[in-house]
């Protein structure tokens, strides 16, 4: 009996390949036995920041909830989600595709431009949520507004990003919803490091 059981279990959990990105940006393959309730998944995640792009692959065990199309734009950066999940061994081997920024979907938030946080922005495709982002750092809040997709906002309330302390997102729907005081310093470092927080832990 004890040896079906052993069986069932074995045929239930999935190997997914798994390649977690380093400080540099490369990571080496490996292949990972995943939880049964789990998929295998590709996840990207494409910043827009200026002029540059910066692109971030992870591949591993991935929850139905991080099998997601999604985006938040702050104004002065920008950073798309894509995942490419499915549900047999190994089948995670290609990287999720690239995100492209959509089109204005008529929704407006407003955004932080340095210290300035009335400034408004126009929010893009899925983007149907205003966002604030709080992190407390060394003593000093910091604050970024601007559009966010929903899957964003309902993932975490707060979360503890390593190094830098404790973030708090607050989401709203209704144009320029996400009102409130201008901020002293800047939160751009923080940025990617938070979504990246949110998606992929």
């Amino acid at each position: 009996m004890s040896l079906i059981f052993i069986f069932v279990l074995s045929a239930c959990a999935l190997k997914c390949y798994e390649c977690i990105p380093d400080l540099s940006g490369s990571c080496t393959e490996t292949t990972k036995d995943c939880p049964s309730n789990t998929q295998c998944g590709s996840i990207r995640l494409t910043s827009y920041a200026g002029g540059t792009k910066a692109d971030v692959k992870v591949k591993g065990c991935a929850a139905a909830e991080e099998c997601v199309q999604a985006s938040v734009n702050y104004g002065v950066i920008q950073n798309l989600i894509t995942s490419k999940c499915c549900t047999s061994d190994l089948c995670n081997s290609q990287d999720a595709p690239e995100g492209s920024i959509s089109s204005p979907n008529g929704k407006k938030c407003f955004y932080c431009d340095g210290t300035d946080c009335s400034k408004t922005l126009n929010c893009n495709g899925n983007e149907d949520h205003c966002i604030s982002t709080t992190v407390t750092a060394g003593g000093q809040k910091a604050t970024v507004k601007g559009c966010a997709s929903k899957v964003i906002c309902s993932s975490t309330q707060t979360a503890q990003i390593p190094g830098i302390g404790e973030a708090e997102i607050s989401c709203c729907q209704g144009d320029l919803c996400n009102s409130g005081s201008s901020t002293t310093v800047s939160l751009l470092l923080f940025v990617t490091p938070l979504i990246s927080l949110v998606l992929f832990s």
